[in-house]
């Protein structure tokens, strides 16, 4: 048996969805997400047309030399430039301070200087925000050609309006700024980051906190006990090297006497090897640490190739360097160059 749709309930359907959209379209959209370049705490939403930048932490409109340049300083920094002559400062740059006026963030109070800079080539406009934003000072700087009519006054107010600190980097994030890979840890945790250089590895012992109560969170080092009860492993690539064979003994000697905060000095072992199939260098030695006198292990591996080398340095306490010394080698043979 065939049904048929009746004509009045196709008015009813239509006049449910009329109504339908009708309250969609009265329900405010979604504000956008900031952004955070890679590696930084620092995000917003930038304004339509700009991107994130390649070549720094912010963003742009390469064609129209337009830029948001995000930079995250030491927290105390904002009194400093709070109570500086930061417009003299910029004067000596080119840059005219018109206006300067309070703002009030979600992350924290802060400042917007606003003005104009010339240069050889051509005229921008400009406005520095600071901001205290928890543990560091929020620096943005932005420029955009003064003809501009796109990236108006609104406009990239309304961008600085969403700027945001997020707590932390993803390790994966801050991992991808270097240029080599880690693919085992070893149990180590990221310490600091140098972007595209070099990275800091740390491993607290089983028995780091039980003197004192602290691990190897953000004060960890600050008293002799607990800093010599934390293992350090730096991973640095490095330009450069000797060209010839015959000269990385000497080179390698060279590197690990500016290895500093250590004394008395004991080499155990120092001969080539090759690290992840490439010609490579261990030095191994006992000291004893700077400051408190205790005994510790050094080993400096060194990678050579590709126009440079890697270099890797792992400092542990003595009596706990048998289980440190093969976590070290552990990771030392889990880096790749990119």
């Amino acid at each position: 048996m065939k049904h048929s749709i009746k004509p009045q309930a196709i008015r009813a359907s239509i006049g449910f969805a009329a109504i339908f959209a009708l309250v969609l379209s009265a329900i405010p959209a979604q504000a956008a997400d900031p952004v955070f370049p890679v590696g930084s705490r620092l995000g917003l939403v930038p304004p339509a047309g700009m991107v994130l930048s390649r070549t720094f932490e912010g963003f742009e409109e390469p064609g129209k030399n337009a830029a948001i340049l995000l930079s995250a300083l030491p927290a105390e920094a904002y009194d400093q430039l709070d109570k500086s002559m930061v417009p003299e400062a910029l004067k000596k740059q080119g840059v005219e301070i018109d206006k300067r006026e309070p703002i009030e963030l979600t992350i924290g109070k802060g400042f917007i200087l606003s003005g104009t800079q010339a240069t050889s080539t051509a005229h921008y406009r400009k406005w520095l925000l600071v901001a205290a934003a928890g543990n560091v000072t929020a620096l943005v700087t932005i420029q955009v050609p003064e003809q501009d009519d796109v990236y108006t006054d609104k406009v990239m107010r309304d961008a600085l309006a969403t700027l945001t600190l997020r707590a932390s980097v993803p390790d994966a994030e801050r991992l991808s700024l270097l240029p080599f890979t880690v693919r085992d840890m070893a149990g180590f945790h990221i310490d600091d980051v140098l972007p595209g250089r070099a990275l800091m590895l740390v491993n607290a012992p089983a028995d780091a906190s039980k003197d004192s109560g602290t691990s190897n969170g953000p004060d960890a080092g600050k008293d002799l006990a607990d800093r010599t009860r934390i293992t350090h492993f730096l991973i640095a690539a490095m330009q450069g090297g000797p060209e010839e064979p015959k000269d990385r003994d000497g080179f390698a000697r060279d590197t690990f006497d500016q290895i500093g905060g250590i004394k008395d000095v004991r080499i155990q072992d120092a001969e080539p090897l090759r690290i992840g199939g490439q010609p490579g260098y261990q030095t191994l030695a006992k000291a004893k640490d700077g400051q408190s006198d205790t005994d510790i292990m050094i080993v400096q591996w060194l990678r050579f190739g590709g126009g440079g080398f890697i270099q890797m340095i792992g400092i542990a306490r003595a009596d706990l360097w048998p289980d440190e010394f093969t976590r070290l080698r552990t990771v030392r043979d889990s880096i790749d160059p990119k």
